[in-house]
């Protein structure tokens, strides 16, 4: 099981990948949706956990495109300041739809039960 974050923080991501290393979950991370689509043309992941507002491409607009590149992917969205109408898109388009800032344990919970592990 690998999983890819998007989040256009790069500090923050960076930070999440290495904890949820040290709960056992691999994790790649993207600061961008133009580099996200390219790692995931490169590598197979189980789950994408996106930032729902980042520059240019939204999560929402990213998780499609990744759908047409690995169809069967689950998806986890995040945000810090996401509209109600980002809100009811995402909570029908995810597994999951977290407000930021959330404790880390919640993230690996909703990705345990996406994954069914």
């Amino acid at each position: 099981m690998k999983i890819l974050l998007v989040d256009d923080e790069g500090k923050f991501v960076s930070a999440l990948a290495e904890r949820l290393a040290l709960r056992g979950i691999e994790a790649d991370w993207a600061t961008s949706s133009h580099e996200a689509l390219s790692m995931a043309k490169r590598e197979r992941y189980s789950l994408a956990v996106l930032d729902v507002k980042m520059p240019g491409m939204s999560g929402i607009e990213l998780k499609r495109s990744l759908e047409k590149i690995s169809p069967g992917m689950k998806y986890i969205f995040v945000t810090g300041h996401g509209s109600e109408e980002d809100y009811h898109v995402g909570s029908r388009e995810a597994f999951s739809y977290i407000i930021k800032p959330f404790n880390i344990e919640h993230l690996v919970e909703k990705i345990k039960e996406a994954l069914n592990i």
